[in-house]
């Protein structure tokens, strides 16, 4: 199936079923090398007046480096029946594996960025922000205790939506 360029602006979603229940897969890097990951942590909405999209990346991540290192980034929603690719994504690191390749899935480019044919939506970001989560930056301890047990802190990125593809 082929991915078409969409208008995002009239697209409807629910992104709390998208991103927390479905998970995504965040690429970054360019056609001769890059990487993949999942994530269930992210939003979509509208910042400094344009269409965006934030994720959250762990420090000790590979991804990250591809990110901090692009321009662009892209969040990957994949069709149904995916749920295998979307695991091992997420617990396979791209410096010991070929995930991308390993995983089932097809990669393909689409604006030059990193996705996948098996894409039921795909959001290319150009990066506009990056911020550190840090320890003194959470309010509240539970959150201290629940996800950063380990001191492996998040870096938000936030990435105005270039262009949507459907798959």
């Amino acid at each position: 199936m082929a991915l078409t360029k969409i208008n995002i602006a009239e697209l409807s979603l629910n992104p709390f079923d998208l991103i927390g229940k479905q998970w995504l897969l965040v690429s970054a890097g360019d056609e001769h090398k890059w990487n993949t990951m999942t994530a269930s942590w992210g939003g979509v909405g509208v910042i400094w007046g344009k269409p965006a999209a934030t994720c959250y990346i762990r420090r000790s991540r590979y991804t990250k480096e591809f990110v901090d290192n692009a321009e662009y980034f892209t969040l990957t929603f994949l069709q149904n029946g995916h749920r295998d690719a979307l695991n091992r994504m997420g617990t396979k690191s791209g410096r010991e594996i070929d995930k991308m390749h390993d995983s089932g899935l097809t990669p393909v480019f689409v604006e030059g960025q990193p996705t996948f044919a098996e894409a039921a939506l795909v959001l290319v970001c150009q990066k506009r922000c990056v911020s550190d989560i840090t320890p003194e930056s959470i309010l509240h301890t539970e959150t201290l205790e629940r996800w950063y047990a380990e001191p492996d802190y998040h870096t938000m990125y936030i990435g105005e939506i270039v262009a949507a593809y459907q798959g």
